[in-house]
């Protein structure tokens, strides 16, 4: 669920980004090549909780590999390439500020997804162990006890009564 949730989000903003910033929209085969492969790429890394700033440098990259793929075929020539040596510096910063922020703004989005999920996996877990020990397993009988018989106690000094013994080998002089 995680790694489709992901993989939706990664590749419908970088798809949306691309067609809002000029383009003629990425290919069908593109879109579903792009999600395919972060599919596989979240699901190698779905085995644990993920912090927000994980999350965000994955999408990052994501990003990155998605505007790369989707620019591929793309008759207007929307690329990191042309960017780099086309329009100057305006159109690289604000081309850089538009993917950071959707990035960091998505990625937020998705840690608090990913921490509500954690916590309610947790909670079910608590639960679930509780039911179970609402059903403890079958007692097995116990070993009989071995009986001593009862001795009576010391009798107590008076005077030694708050005398501390302390029996063993003296210290090492040092």
């Amino acid at each position: 669920m995680r790694t489709a949730a992901f993989s939706a989000v990664c590749v419908a903003l970088a798809a949306l980004g691309h067609l809002a910033a000029g383009g003629s929209g990425p290919a069908p085969l593109a879109v579903a090549a792009g999600g395919a492969t972060v599919m596989a790429v979240t699901a190698a890394l779905a085995g644990r909780e993920r912090s927000a700033t994980a999350i965000s440098v994955g999408l990052s990259a994501m990003q990155l590999f998605l505007h790369e793929l989707f620019a591929f075929d793309d008759p207007s020539g929307i690329s990191l390439a042309v960017h780099a040596h086309g329009g100057g510096l305006g159109e690289n910063l604000g081309m850089l500020l538009a993917h950071l922020t959707a990035t960091l703004v998505t990625g937020w989005w998705l840690a608090r997804g990913e921490a509500a999920l954690w916590a309610l996996l947790r909670a079910a877990g608590r639960r679930l162990g509780a039911a179970f020990r609402l059903f403890p397993p079958p007692a097995v009988p116990a070993p009989p006890r071995a009986v001593f018989p009862a001795v009576a106690p010391a009798p107590v000094r008076e005077l030694l009564r708050h005398t501390v013994s302390r029996r063993g080998p003296p210290l090492p002089a040092v």
